[in-house]
């Protein structure tokens, strides 16, 4: 039994440590998460186009325009597209008495064919005339120099930013968060802070967000528009970019809040649609990516990043199921064998999982540390309670990779359906009444009903005197 037990931890710890030593590069890569790039000031005002895709989100979109409204970046340097479905949205309406310009994309089944349609509705002179496009979600809020900070982006010399994402939920009340908002947060540092800064000093196509995303002119001449037509359109803008030469960055001055969704339920849909949508990009692209890079020569970090990044993590959960799994075999055995040392077996079925977890700890709160000034508004609590639940929400991308799988190998796709909104607008708190409130509020009321019976009974004696 102890032969098999000592087996059994030593080929987990080999392979682990394996798993491990294959991480180094990201250790590496973690580690700018701290250095981000200089701040720029622009030399000249370039024109902006924000490009809003907006199909039947007239509910939401009403504090996007409130925040544009408020930009320091001169209007006239920088106008407003709207993106519909249908000429009778709502959202036309709201666009009009605004002076914004709307376009009407019809049929349309994704983002990709909404962008698509409104590139090709400009005319060559139009595209000319502007520097840059802009592409915001319509449950977005502006921070207001917004526009004005990604004019200064434009003084790095990329092609494509991807710029800060603060979470709109914590604009609002106690409700419009949860854990799983919370956790879902955490997306963010994860892939723009924790490896962005690192991509951009190596050259390597950085992690994209189709929320904020900004693409100069020459992107879109050169793509013909807007061809991505996949589920995460931003992933496969970025394994494309490699394709085209395009460089791409990471701007974390130019901030905006985007919605995070509440429940659970809307939050696994959500998260299914971005794995199947990797995985079509995977399947798209890699191999003439794996041909370029053996063409060029590229870095070992490049090829890494690209097709290796996620093998040691997938590497390791794989080993630590595999071993608890074992231990928890093990354990069944001895406990129906008699042996008196059946507890021993399950140091390889929790062991494992301990350290799985604790590494990811420490992952989540080297994100969490990055988006300290986002979470600001969270109470200790909610903090602390976000940090120990979000290994757990982490570990389950493992789940949602094989569903993923099983839906493309029977053709099917995980298909987009609307998620439920939340309010953001601050209500009044209502403070909660101390038991001395509660006995001060006591003695009023008693105190006003004596003097009603005071005053009921002199009215009564003046009468009776008339």
């Amino acid at each position: 039994m102890h032969t098999i037990l000592s087996a059994l931890l030593i080929v987990y710890g080999c392979l682990a440590a394996i798993a491990a030593l294959f991480y180094i590069p990201k250790y590496i890569q973690f580690g700018h998460t701290f250095r981000p790039c200089r701040r720029r000031h622009a030399s000249q005002k370039r024109k902006i186009s924000l490009v809003v895709p907006a199909r039947n989100e007239s509910h939401v979109i009403e504090d996007l325009f409130s925040s544009i409204e408020k930009q320091t970046y001169d209007r006239e340097y920088f106008d407003v597209t709207v993106i519909v479905a249908q000429s009778d949205d709502l959202t036309v309406k709201m666009a009009e008495s605004r002076g914004y310009r709307w376009v009407v994309v019809p049929d349309q089944t994704c983002k990709g064919e909404a962008l698509d349609g409104y590139f090709h509705s400009l005319t060559q002179e139009q595209t000319e005339g502007y520097a840059a496009f802009v592409i915001i979600d319509a449950d977005a809020v502006l921070t207001p120099d917004y526009v004005e900070e990604l004019n200064n982006a434009l003084e790095y010399d990329c092609h494509i930013f991807t710029t800060r994402k603060n979470i709109k939920n914590y604009l609002g009340d106690r409700g419009a968060r949860s854990v799983f908002c919370n956790c879902s947060a955490l997306n963010y540092p994860v892939v723009d802070d924790c490896g962005n800064n690192y991509r951009r000093l190596k050259g390597v196509p950085s992690n994209l967000c189709g929320q904020g995303l900004m693409v100069r002119k020459e992107v879109i001449q050169r793509v013909g528009g807007w061809p991505y037509r996949t589920l995460t359109e931003d992933n496969e803008l970025r394994l494309d970019s490699y394709l085209q030469g395009f460089t791409s960055m990471y701007y974390p001055y130019a901030v905006l809040y985007t919605e995070e969704v509440v429940r659970h339920r809307d939050e696994y849909a959500r998260r299914l649609r971005w794995v199947t949508g990797y995985t079509q990009c995977d399947r798209k692209y890699k191999k003439e990516i794996r041909n370029k890079m053996k063409r060029e020569g590229a870095s070992f970090f490049a090829r890494y990043d690209c097709f290796f990044s996620l093998v040691p993590v997938i590497f390791f959960i794989v080993v630590t199921l595999l071993t608890s799994l074992a231990g928890i075999a093990l354990t069944i055995a001895c406990a129906l064998l008699g042996d008196p040392l059946w507890s021993f077996a399950l140091l390889p079925a929790l062991l494992p999982l301990a350290i799985m977890y604790l590494l990811e700890l420490s992952y989540c709160a080297l994100a969490m540390r990055a988006y300290r000034d986002v979470f600001a508004p969270l109470s200790f609590r909610e903090k602390l309670g976000t940090l120990l639940f979000a290994p757990l929400f982490m570990f389950e991308y493992f789940p949602l990779y094989v569903h993923a799988q099983i839906l493309m190998l029977f053709h099917r796709e995980a298909d987009w359906k609307p998620t439920r909104r939340v309010s953001y607008r601050k209500q009044p708190e209502r403070r909660r009444r101390s038991q001395y409130d509660k006995i001060r509020q006591y003695f009023r009321l008693r105190v006003a009903v004596a003097k009603n019976i005071r005053k009921n009974r002199k009215e009564t004696r003046n009468r009776t005197q008339l």
